[in-house]
């Protein structure tokens, strides 16, 4: 495993990953690490200046499973826990970027997962004020050679996410302090309308259950992202 330091150098290594046809990359890290920010500017950088954008960027969050199912399945109060997502329909849609033919025997990293699979692809988005997934709001047409994938449980090896990883040509886990993380997530949950107290205790509850659960699985990136 590689330890890159800056975001430019990440960026670097990524247009330069052999995979004729479609590069698709992997940004990991625990809640509040800064996975939305590294992937949003890899793919402002792999863009670049040019008319024709190479890098579409794929969150995790868009298949969160509705609030209303949530609910109905008991875990509304732990949500964005690996089994508070559609894994199925994450890989599903990870799966549906390259031909058919290439994913269906994937093994692992890069190969045989390879090319284009030539067809527009949609995938929902999330929307943080209200805490639910918006169907089809993200776009991924066959003009995009790179797809820029981030999330919490890409590298996970049960409940489903085993999945996610062979169909990743490399996974890049971002590491960060916990203190910095921790003071990022409070401040994000107040910003989305809860309280000092509240925003704190989730973030030392719920997601720190999934921080620790994210940094078990590091060990499985093929790089380390370390912005101090």
């Amino acid at each position: 495993m590689s330890t890159l330091r800056s975001v430019d150098e990440t960026a670097a290594l990524i247009a330069a990953l052999p995979n004729p046809g479609r590069v698709v990359v992997g940004i990991v890290g625990p809640p509040g690490a800064g996975k939305s920010t590294v992937a949003g500017q890899l793919v402002e950088l792999l863009n670049g200046a040019g008319t024709s954008p190479r890098a579409a960027l794929l969150p995790m969050d868009g298949f969160h499973l509705p609030q209303s199912r949530l609910v109905e399945l008991g875990r509304r109060d732990r949500m964005g826990a690996p089994d508070t997502f559609d894994v199925d329909g994450f890989t599903a849609v990870l799966a549906s970027l390259r031909p058919a033919a290439a994913t269906a025997a994937a093994p692992g990293f890069g190969s045989p997962n390879v090319g284009n699979s030539g067809v527009t692809v949609l995938a929902p988005g999330f929307d943080r004020e209200i805490e639910e997934p918006v169907p089809a709001a993200i776009v991924i047409t066959p003009e995009f050679p790179i797809v820029v994938v981030e999330g919490n449980y890409l590298l996970l090896g049960d409940g489903g996410w085993e999945r996610v990883a062979p169909l990743l040509d490399a996974t890049f886990f971002v590491s960060v302090d916990r203190d910095i993380r921790l003071a990022r997530l409070i401040a994000r949950h107040e910003r989305f309308g809860k309280s000092p107290s509240d925003a704190r205790a989730w973030a030392l509850g719920p997601d720190e259950r999934n921080a620790v659960l994210v940094g078990a699985s590091a060990h499985a990136a093929t790089h380390t992202i370390a912005l101090g």
